[in-house]
């Protein structure tokens, strides 16, 4: 891992090297601490195998892999794994699988009748809805927009840029949508539901590819920008 010399003396693993947790990024902790740090003994330390980013007085790790770990209210889309006579399993890309009751399908089904409503492989737009003590999740169909998805394309990104995606007043996902004049749901669990033309879910696919292979770049919303002109000719 390599160091520089701060001008207050504290030496830090330079911004955009790659460190493992256990790693001392730096020993001046004044700053604030963003995703993948911890303060240890006076040391910023990182808890997550990653590249290291300073930005605004801000240290943090962005990840090389991550997983989704489910909290309440998240919309997420999933995939139904199996069921038994009330229930389905979902898969939402997490440790755990979620479970989907049958009282919190979308639409009335017979006890035994699970296969026949949603079988498995069906892609769901769901919430979760609580969490229990093993860290399984409940998930529910019940509200504005949870349905099964019968059309369009299922696309992911790693979970740590989710927010990055869809946050700022330039946000990625709306240069996505005007690019792409397509319709797109970004869940919390890193999966993305893209639905319109051919011409415009290839351009969402492309610029989701770009993103993947830049997560660790500073101004990635810069960058997809530019990306986007170079595509249509600009």
């Amino acid at each position: 891992m390599s160091s520089s010399g701060a001008s207050d003396g504290r030496t830090s693993a330079a911004s955009g090297s790659l460190v493992v947790p256990g790693d001392k990024i730096c020993t001046e902790t004044g700053g604030q601490l963003g995703h993948g740090v911890m303060k240890l003994d006076g040391s910023i330390i990182a808890t997550k195998l990653g590249y290291v980013v300073e930005k605004g007085g801000e240290v943090s790790v962005t990840p090389l892999h991550t997983a989704y770990f489910p909290r309440p209210g998240d919309l997420v889309l999933g995939y139904i794994e199996g069921m038994r006579a009330n229930i389905w399993f979902i898969d939402l890309g997490a440790p755990f699988n979620a479970i989907l009751p049958m009282s919190l399908a979308p639409m009335k089904v017979e006890f035994g009748g699970t296969r026949d409503a949603m079988n498995v492989g069906t892609a769901i737009l769901c919430r979760v809805q609580e969490i229990d003590e093993s860290h399984s999740s409940v998930v529910t169909m019940k509200g504005m927009g949870l349905r099964k998805v019968n059309s369009g394309f299922v696309d992911t990104v790693p979970p740590h840029l989710v927010s990055l995606l869809s946050s700022g007043g330039d946000a990625i996902l709306s240069q996505l949508k005007d690019a792409s004049n397509c319709r797109i749901i970004l869940c919390a669990n890193g999966r993305i539901w893209v639905d319109g033309e051919p011409e415009g879910i290839r351009v969402v696919r492309d610029i989701l590819a770009f993103i993947r292979n830049n997560a660790d770049s500073d101004n990635l919303s810069s960058k997809v920008g530019n990306h986007l002109k170079q595509g249509n000719g600009e």
